[in-house]
């Protein structure tokens, strides 16, 4: 049977956690098996049977109770989104895997993503060896998740506050983009400034109407392909656009 999933999104404040050694370890296999379950479940929307060894294994070593609250320590395993301030959440975990997944990066690969909020995200993207530039347009959330992000040793993080929309022009061309904000259409600037051959996902559509996680793809020719993936719940792109 199929499975709709509602899924909410991620401009989020985070608090960085003492050491916690092997206390959540249990909570993190936990949490693979149900992304697991989701991803297989969702076999018909994203084409492909399983989630790629290297999201797995990235996915396993992020910790994900460093990019929440204290308060809510106790909750960073479980395969939803939290509530984290600014009205904010830090996104389900399936969506996390799903999102990187479909970009198909590779080490060396440089990628771009819209809407750093906690940094979790960007901390999945860093452990699959890709040199990721992350922009916030929420600059409290942007420069937390920045200084988290250099705390826990992810020296491939760049980070930078600033309207998304218009992407990273100085570091172009990026082969994979990807936007964790809902948008009403693929904003053209991200379009230039993905590598022929690459790939971006992007949510689609408007707050409160159905959105579609999009997968858009730059042929060597340059042409531009994009399909449906699943439908999804994220907060809107903001910004001067």
């Amino acid at each position: 049977m199929k499975r709709h999933f509602a899924l909410v999104t991620l401009l989020v404040f985070c608090y960085a956690l003492p050491s916690q050694g092997g206390e959540f370890d249990a909570e993190r296999r936990k949490m693979m098996e149900e992304v697991l379950a989701d991803a297989a479940a969702t076999f018909s929307y994203s084409g492909s049977p399983a989630l790629s060894p290297g999201v797995i294994a990235a996915m396993e070593k992020v910790e994900r109770h460093r990019f929440v609250p204290a308060g809510l320590a106790a909750a960073a395993y479980l395969n939803r989104p939290l509530p984290i301030g600014y009205g904010q959440t830090i996104s389900q975990p399936f969506i996390v895997a799903l999102m990187t997944d479909l970009v198909k990066v590779k080490a060396g690969d440089k990628v771009l993503e819209i809407g750093t909020g906690s940094g979790y995200q960007a901390a999945v993207l860093a452990e699959m060896g890709s040199s990721v530039y992350s922009i916030e347009i929420i600059e409290p959330l942007g420069k937390q998740a920045g200084g988290l992000l250099k705390t826990l040793g992810y020296r491939n993080v760049e980070t930078r506050v600033g309207d998304g929309y218009y992407g990273w022009p100085e570091a172009a061309p990026f082969d994979a983009i990807m936007v964790t904000a809902a948008a009403s259409h693929v904003p053209p600037p991200l379009v230039r400034q993905l590598k022929p051959g690459g790939r971006m996902v992007i949510p689609l559509g408007t707050q409160f109407l159905t959105q579609y996680l999009m997968l858009v793809e730059k042929r060597m020719d340059g042409s531009v392909t994009s399909r449906q993936i699943l439908p999804v719940r994220f907060v809107p792109l903001t910004g001067g656009h």
